[in-house]
């Protein structure tokens, strides 16, 4: 996604980090703050200014002031939230107007952790679904998915990868 060249002064959340936050290695943005479930993935972040440790499906809530962000990413994550849309209405809390939400999904998951919902759907719904979230906050231009997915995936050799933007 070529959003990130668009933004080189960027303050930017991912949210349900871990250890990598899959960002080009060429830092082109000012500040990233990430959130997650566990503390030492998130401290061992290589990219990430500072992390707050927050169980979104226990505490639908981002920590941070509204306004506060120019783009949000999620990386394969939101189909582990048990609450979404409270959380893609956060997301937009804490986006700065005009900014960006960025979501990216695949059809590999832990099937223990992921939603009911996610392990009865193709690709197709998995980007509907995402998209549906994005729409029924209210806040957020319409949804556009873009299939990222590599040519030796294409050929049976590796997963699908999409990404939904707003």
């Amino acid at each position: 996604v070529k959003v990130f060249p668009e933004y080189p002064d960027a303050r930017i959340l991912d949210i349900c980090a871990s250890h990598i936050s899959h960002y080009p290695e060429q830092k082109s943005w000012s500040h990233m703050s990430i959130t997650g479930m566990n503390e030492f993935e998130l401290k061992n972040n290589q990219q990430a200014d500072d992390y707050v440790v927050r169980n979104l499906n226990t505490i639908p809530e981002l920590p941070f002031e509204t306004a506060s962000f120019d783009i949000v990413t999620c990386t394969v994550s939101f189909d582990y939230l048990n609450k979404p849309l409270e959380v893609m209405k956060e997301v937009g809390r804490v986006l700065k107007p005009g900014g960006s939400v960025i979501l990216s999904t695949s059809n590999r998951c832990f099937p223990t952790k992921a939603v009911k919902i996610w392990l009865n759907t193709s690709d197709t719904e998995h980007i509907l679904i995402y998209g549906s979230y994005i729409h029924f906050t209210d806040m957020f231009q319409p949804p556009e998915s873009i299939d990222i997915t590599p040519a030796v995936a294409r050929m049976g050799f590796g997963d699908p990868m999409y990404i939904i933007t707003a």
